[in-house]
């Protein structure tokens, strides 16, 4: 049993251990783990591994709780004897897009772009950004010109947008007419929005299979519906052969709308302040 005597002789130890000027190899040991660890951090920042990593950590929890802490035999055999092994062989499948994304990064030439943050983007800015989307989605509409414009929410979306042409864009109507422009390289795909610029034109994104046996939709509205299967994202759509614009949400499609009723939709599911101060376009 540890007495005050012993818990500080511990400490003491410690303290010398770790004192920078007899050794220093403990702070650089320290130093290099807490870099990794950082920079792992930050290249899995923007990637559905996020969640994925807290569901894990959830269900770590919660086995620990229940096998070790709480008199539960059977739950702590189940914990050593399943999960354990199954996390082991689970890993490497579940988080394949993102080690794959982090040796592709080792290579590319800018090593030091995990070191760039993302800042807030402030209500205002964002509000003007989505009337932006909606005043480009409405005269896409008039034209008959297929569009479909992706907003990134809380799941990261980066290993779609790698896949893409990488345009970190201020947003605008003119840019957007002519990304979508059918005679324009990158009119095809999809538009991905991170905050108030776009991340990423030319995006591929997952096909839903689950559209119901409505043959009146096509790629770009199942394009749509799977990527917001997949993530919490919404996407705004154009068709191309009625002009008809569409947000999906959550697998669900709201029709019938107008370039007002975009707006609103929009700042509600994007939990945009209303109120702030717009800045002038």
């Amino acid at each position: 049993m540890l007495t005050n005597s012993s818990i500080w002789d511990i400490i003491q130890r410690l303290l010398r251990a770790l004192n920078p000027i007899q050794n220093i190899q403990a702070w650089l040991d320290i130093g290099l783990v807490t870099l990794m660890f950082y920079w792992l951090f930050r290249s899995l920042w923007g990637t559905r591994a996020v969640q994925l990593l807290q569901g894990i950590a959830v269900i770590l929890v919660m086995m620990l709780f229940l096998g070790s802490v709480l008199p539960f035999t059977t739950m702590r055999w189940i914990f050593e004897n399943v999960l354990q092994p199954a996390l082991v062989v689970a890993i490497p499948v579940v988080f394949q897009p993102e080690l794959r994304r982090l040796v592709e990064l080792l290579g590319q030439t800018n090593r030091f772009q995990w070191l760039q943050f993302r800042r807030p983007t402030p209500s205002d800015t964002r509000l003007q950004m989505v009337k932006t989307v909606a005043r480009a989605a409405q005269l896409l509409s008039q034209q008959n010109i297929g569009a479909l414009i992706v907003f990134e929410r809380n799941v990261g979306l980066q290993e779609y947008a790698d896949r893409g042409v990488f345009l970190d864009a201020r947003i605008s109507v003119p840019l957007l007419m002519a990304i979508f422009h059918p005679n324009a390289p990158l009119h095809d795909m999809a538009v991905l929005i991170r905050g108030e610029r776009i991340l990423a034109a030319n995006v591929v994104l997952p096909l839903s299979e689950e559209m119901g046996g409505a043959r009146r939709y096509g790629t770009r509205h199942r394009a749509a519906r799977g990527i917001t299967e997949q993530s919490d994202a919404v996407v705004l759509v154009v068709s191309e052969e009625t002009g008809a614009m569409t947000i999906v949400n959550d697998g669900q499609m709201i029709s019938q709308l107008n370039e007002e009723r975009i707006v609103r939709i929009l700042t509600g599911v994007l939990q945009i302040d209303t109120n702030a101060d717009e800045v002038p376009a």
